[in-house]
């Protein structure tokens, strides 16, 4: 839905993207009695990639009240992981860590609409077609300037606010205006390249490949497997597969679309059980997208009156489906901070700091788990080691065998270690059983 009311020229607080992590800010903002005009650049539904959920993500539908519309829109339940890392196969499952929600593969713009509408339905006014320019920050209360696409409010505006969030995913526009905005090193030359297929097989999590009819009867996984020059992702939907690849830019720099295509899809059906899985599977021509600048992050993710949440703070890299769960938690934390800076306005520095070491803590504990990385490059171990520490003991194990399927998790496993937790428990990477290595896979 378009709303084709007149933009406001003042409101208590501007998301800036409708993406998970602005509606789900905007929705608590909106509950709290907060004015809130979100403002999203394209028309919803829209396509996105990142179809992979793991059940953590449940309890921010239920804070939020959406998780029967979540459940209403009736997407696959997943049933674990599998990987392939060098040859090693590496097989999980969620029920085997206590979990009794399932994870989901979804369609993003179906899942993403029901969260917009959802942030509508709690009160966020939204305007949809509406791309923000800039913020002015000269005044306490910060000054948005917007330019809309919408027939009866097309052309550029302005409006105040007391609290800015910035949602806008890849865009970024506060780091970009801020200039804080950092490509990691050792993964600058990094690109995420995508498209999506028709028929052909999925894996279940006892390592079987199944075909369409079995779609709604067993739970697929998220399949991943390294490759000469980066790693890959198979992902069964209701209706299509996501295939995915993260490669080295140098491969492909000097390329055009037309020319990528054919790239891609050759890559993918040489990717060991891919082509199996592929084979019968017909490419949805003209689906390929790609995303550059694969992992950054920005130094100044958060202040008194703003707050830079979800990929415009942080992208890490999606091999454990991370991303909507960093997004939904950066935004629970973001207004948290704007409330608080709302009621005590003599503490909003004090807020804003709290924000950005919190903003900065998940976004190091994502990188550690994803890269491997120590430290460096925005990560501080020991704010790492302090969130291991408090986090719920059957989600850090879970993650803990997640990252034992790469040749990444060195680090990773020794901030555990600092941290003083699963020490003994811990064995190869195994853990009393809950993850297993397999000798090949059924396809």
């Amino acid at each position: 839905m378009v709303n084709n009311g007149n933009i406001p020229k003042s409101c208590d607080v501007v998301v800036m993207g409708g993406g998970p992590a602005g509606s789900h800010a905007a929705t608590l903002l909106a509950q709290r009695g907060y004015e809130v005009v979100l403002f999203e650049k394209a028309r919803f539904p829209r396509p996105m990639v990142g179809e992979s959920l793991i059940p953590h993500f449940w309890k921010f539908m239920d804070h939020s009240g959406v998780t029967s519309k979540i459940e209403a829109a009736d997407f696959l339940a997943k049933a674990g992981g599998i990987t392939v890392w060098n040859g090693r196969i590496h097989q999980f499952s969620f029920s085997a860590f206590g979990y009794d929600r399932p994870a989901l593969h979804v369609e993003r713009d179906v899942f993403d609409d029901v969260l917009l509408r959802h942030a509508e339905s709690e009160g966020a006014t939204v305007f949809e077609e509406v791309s923000v320019k800039g913020v002015d920050f000269s005044d306490p209360k910060p000054i948005v300037s917007y330019h809309s696409m919408q027939d009866g409010t097309r052309g550029a505006g302005k409006i105040q606010c007391r609290y800015v969030i910035d949602a806008s995913g890849n865009s970024s526009i506060l780091a970009k205006q801020f200039k804080s905005r950092r490509l990691v090193e050792g993964h600058r030359t990094f690109l995420g390249m995508w498209g999506y297929f028709t028929g052909g097989k999925y894996i279940g999590v006892d390592g079987s490949s199944y075909g369409t009819e079995s779609i709604g009867k067993v739970a697929p996984v998220t399949f991943i497997s390294s490759h000469d020059d980066g790693w890959a992702w198979h992902i069964q939907l209701k209706d299509k597969i996501s295939i995915g690849l993260i490669i080295n830019t140098s491969n492909v720099k000097r390329m055009g679309k037309k020319e990528m295509e054919p790239y891609f899809l050759s890559t993918v059906r040489n990717i060991p059980y891919f082509k199996e899985l592929l084979e019968d599977a017909t490419y949805q021509e003209g689906s390929m997208a790609f995303r550059p600048d694969y992992s950054f992050y920005s130094t100044k993710p958060a202040g008194p009156n703003f707050g830079c949440i979800g990929d415009a703070g942080a992208f890490v890299d999606p091999i454990f489906s991370h991303g909507c769960q960093a997004a939904f938690y950066s935004a629970s934390v973001c207004a948290w901070a704007a409330e608080s800076a709302f009621r005590r306005p003599d503490r909003a520095e004090n807020y804003g700091r709290l924000l950005q070491r919190r903003l900065q803590q998940h976004y190091g504990f994502s990188r550690s788990l994803a890269l491997g990385d120590y430290g460096g490059d925005g990560v501080d171990p020991d704010l790492v080691i302090d969130l291991m520490k408090s986090m719920p003991l059957v989600e850090l194990e879970m993650m803990l065998v997640a990252s034992d399927i790469s040749n990444r998790s060195t680090n990773f496993h020794e901030m555990a270690k600092q941290a003083g937790i699963l020490e003994e428990d811990f064995a190869d990477g195994i853990m009393s059983g809950k993850a297993r290595v397999l000798d090949t896979l059924n396809v």
